[in-house]
Order: structure tokens, then sequence, then C-alpha cells
């Protein structure tokens, strides 16, 4: 039972490991005007398809002025962004060849707490081919947030993720990339984030399609109602979204959306905060007619609106 286990690990490895690469960057020489010295930079990246599209983090390739990729076999090929999207922290790199070997993709919809991964890297860029570290999924309700509703739902791991290891593939025990590899806590042992591969890839095809990631956007800006704002603005409502602020021309100026409303359900679900009004757009399609309930000075409202395009 031993020596199966460990074949499973073996060929996991052997099978993503061929499709993972190493993306190396330059960037914009920094120093006094007598001797400014170039920054360099390093990452991972997982083939994505036979066209030569590579899918890394974002922040890896953010600002490079040039792109090198290096292939399990040997090959070192200049690459070119296709375009990156700061919210998922994905990008898309383009190199030109032929005999890619585009990885196995899994649905991450279908981890669960507990399931034995391996994240697969170029940890400090360190030459000798990519690294392997195996843990377990740890959760599946982390999210990685810059601001009050901001952020994207991540899985966590305890497999070491290390500087590098960005955009590099998490996989299962088949070989299938589960989530890309995307941060690390450096005072903590044992947490790692990776990003949802079903995340990634809807966000790789729209970069491929369009050079950066189109959203439904609703155009509110807002805070979580909390007893303090209820109280403050005499709110009935102990939840849902405040808006403070609705764009001109937006879609919920054109359904009637005023500010001062508090949004409590999208789409028949109850809002609890601006994190789950994020996380209910991201369900949608641009083009998708949603309706909304609202708390406007204390009476009920209802309203549909028309998702558009967010501005880029």
């Amino acid at each position: 039972m031993l020596a199966d286990l460990q074949n499973l690990y073996i060929q996991a490895v052997d099978q993503a490991g061929a499709s993972t690469v190493n993306v190396s960057t330059a960037h914009r020489p920094v120093g006094p005007p007598w001797g400014g010295w170039p920054r360099r930079g390093f990452g991972s990246g997982v083939v994505l398809d036979a066209g030569g599209h590579i899918l890394t983090t974002h922040h890896v390739v953010d600002g490079a002025e040039k792109v090198i990729v290096t292939f399990g076999d040997g090959r070192v090929l200049s690459g070119a962004v296709v375009g990156g999207d700061e919210e998922t922290d994905i990008a898309v790199v383009q190199v030109e060849g032929t005999n890619f070997r585009p990885a196995d993709f899994a649905n991450s919809d279908e981890l669960k707490v507990g399931q034995p991964v391996l994240a697969i890297g170029n940890p400090l860029g360190l030459p000798g081919g990519p690294t392997v570290t195996s843990g377990v999924v740890s959760s599946l309700r982390r999210h990685l947030g810059r601001g009050p509703g901001d952020g994207i739902p991540v899985i966590q791991t305890d497999a070491a993720v290390n500087p590098g290891n960005s955009g590099g593939p998490l996989v299962d025990l088949r070989g299938r990339v589960v989530a890309i590899n995307t941060a690390t806590i450096p005072y903590a042992e044992g947490i790692g984030f990776a990003i949802p591969v079903n995340a990634a890839l809807v966000a790789a095809r729209e970069i491929i399609a369009h050079g950066h990631v189109q959203r439904p956007w609703l155009g509110i800006g807002g805070y979580d109602v909390d007893r303090r704002l209820a109280a403050y603005y005499g709110i009935a409502s102990r939840h849902g979204v405040f808006a403070a602020e609705i764009t001109p021309g937006s879609p919920a100026a054109a359904a009637g959306l005023q500010v001062g409303d508090v949004i409590t359900s999208l789409g028949g679900k109850p809002l609890t905060g601006v994190a789950d009004l994020v996380e209910g757009l991201r369900e949608r399609s641009i083009g998708d007619t949603i309706e909304i309930e609202a708390e406007r000075r204390g009476q009920p409202v209802k309203a549909k609106a028309k998702l558009g395009v967010r501005p880029w």
C-alpha cells in the first residue's frame, strides 16, 4: 500500500512537472543616474495550451519589460505578456514555438478539505528545474482582500509555497492542476494560498480574448451594514450593503437605485455585506438581468438591473 501511494506521488509529479515552467523577468532599471541596475524577478507558470500560452500570476510579470520562459526540456524562449488581471492575480504570457505540453486541469469546485495536494514550482529562482512540496487542502473558505468587500476566494494549503512558486501549479494526486499558487505569509508556517483553477481559467480566457478581464458591473459603492451604521442612519435592516455611491449612467442608476438605499438581496440571495455583493456579481455574466431588493427610508424597494461591462 505504501508503494502504491508513493507511485501516485511520483506519477503526479512527472505528469504535472512536464507542463510547469520557470518565468523570469527583467524590469526597468533603478538606482542613481550614474549607475542604474535592472530589477529581476522570478516565478513559475503552467502551459495552458498548444499555442504557447503560459498561465502565471499577475504579480510575477507586472511591469516586466522582458519575460523569459524556461521549459523542463531545456528550451529557453522569450515571452510576451498577453495581459494580466490584478484582481484575480492571473496573467497570460505567450511564447512562439511548437511541441508544448498543456497541463491537465481538474474541477476545483470538487476539492475537499484534507485532500492531498502537491505544489510545483521554482522557489527562489534556483537552478535545477521545478521542485515539489506536499500537503493538504487546509481550507476552501479563505479570501485575500485588499479592502472592504475586495479580494478573491483562494485555497489554503500547508504545502510549502515560497517566493518563486507563484504562478506554478497546485496539483492533485492524478497530476491535474487544481489551483495556481499565489501567496504565502512570511511570519506564519504551513500557510500558503492558491487561486482555484476554475477562476484562473475563466480569467485566462478573458485575457486571451480581450487582453484583460471583462466583468459584470452594477455601479454601486458602499459599506457593510452594522449596528453602528444602522443606528446612525435609522436603518431597519441589520445586514446588507449601504449604497454610499451610485455611479451616474450605471445599471444601478438605470434601475432606480439611490444613494442611501440598503441592498438586502441580489438575485434572491440575502446579502450580509459587500463581500456577498461582489461574490454575487462574480457569479453573473455581462448582460444578465438581476433582481434587487433594498430598503429605502424604512420601505422595501424592488428593482431589476441589466448588468453592464465594468469600466476598464
